[in-house]
């Protein structure tokens, strides 16, 4: 009796390749999709947002952690540019802390052996292998958080519940305005590239500690958590094909993940989901976590139309290592594209989505 054929017969067959000198990041990338493991996943994962761009896809990008706070908005900063990040979601402590460079306070790259204790008697806060200081840094930060809030409180802060798209896209033309840097913060170019950023959470960090105190004089902010689901949810419906892009899980992750739901479980419309998607992050799905949530197990929730491992990559990794590559390789292979502007368009898109119900 014979053998059956095997299963794979058909797969590409491995062949070792060769590391040559001056390789560019297009032929790094193909490199990898030739080895095994999480390199080929980065070769899928950058294949992927290649064609998320080519194909014109709106896409979506999260970013949890502190990548922002150690120096990674300016590869942000650079895919604004291109056109090829069209809405954010970001905790609002990535958003605080990018003014810091803006700003031009102190933000120092240090070892992450250090004797805390000493550390916090000096004046200085870690976080991991990144430094700042608690007067010059942050309390100067919040200052300039107030600052803003008293200058725009009037024309753009008042008389209405805020979503928190709307307050970043005015804290951005500010910082245009008033910082001696604008072009090191990623929140003044979104606001310049109509670039919505929402945060996940709307009282989990500085900014929102402030408005206490602007509150108390005189200055209330009102921020509406409807107004951002709602909002998030009408420019996925609206805006075409979709794929998100998503750093390190958490909050983020959730927040983009959960505009199909919004529109197909809560609002009761025919929504199938996003298209594709990209995860980058260590967390793993035993633990059973927000982050350690696989795409296949996001499907079941209606967060993306199938789980197809072509339109949908996970990458075990550590996100400052492996984004840069994915970045890297779209700017060195696409064209640019012009920007969607959707700030422009939400008002549309949230009629819409209001008369879709």
């Amino acid at each position: 009796m014979s053998r059956p054929q095997s299963l794979f017969k058909d797969a590409p067959d491995i062949i070792p390749p060769l590391l040559s000198k001056g390789m560019s990041i297009t032929d790094l990338v193909n490199f990898l999709g030739q080895t095994c493991f999480e390199a080929r996943n980065v070769y899928h994962g950058a294949r992927l947002y290649r064609r998320m761009i080519d194909e014109n896809d709106a896409i979506w990008l999260g970013i949890a952690g502190a990548g922002i706070a150690g120096g990674m908005g300016g590869m942000v900063i650079s895919l604004l540019e291109a056109g090829f990040i069209d809405v954010i979601c970001s905790t609002g402590a990535q958003v605080y802390h990018d003014l810091h460079f803006a700003f031009d306070l102190p933000v120092k790259a240090i070892s992450p052996n250090h004797n805390d204790d000493i550390l916090r008697s000096r004046g200085d806060i870690r976080i991991y292998d990144i430094a700042i200081r608690d007067k010059e840094t942050l309390e100067t930060q919040d200052e300039i958080i107030r600052n803003f809030i008293r200058d725009s409180h009037s024309r753009h802060l008042a008389d209405k519940p805020l979503s928190s798209w709307e307050f970043n896209y005015a804290l951005g033309n500010w910082v245009l305005e008033n910082s001696k840097y604008p072009e090191r913060s990623f929140v003044a170019k979104a606001a310049e590239k109509g670039v919505p950023i929402f945060w996940d959470s709307l009282t989990n960090h500085s900014i929102a500690l402030n408005f206490i105190l602007t509150d108390r004089k005189g200055f209330p902010i009102s921020l509406s958590a409807q107004k951002d689901i709602f909002d998030s949810a009408a420019i996925v419906f609206s805006s075409g094909q979709t794929g998100f892009i998503v750093l390190g899980g958490g909050g983020p992750k959730n927040f983009i993940q959960q505009t199909s739901p919004t529109i197909s479980q809560i609002l009761k419309i025919e929504f199938e989901g996003a298209e594709r998607g990209i995860q980058i992050g260590t967390a793993i799905e035993k633990e059973g976590s927000l982050s350690g949530c696989t795409f296949s197990e996001s499907v079941t929730w209606g967060k993306y139309r199938s789980a197809d491992d072509r339109k949908l990559v996970q990458i075990w990794g550590e996100y400052s290592v492996i984004f840069p590559i994915l970045a890297t390789y779209a700017l060195e292979n696409c064209n640019k594209r012009s920007s969607r502007n959707i700030i422009s368009h939400i008002p549309v898109y949230a009629e819409n989505l209001e008369n879709a119900r």
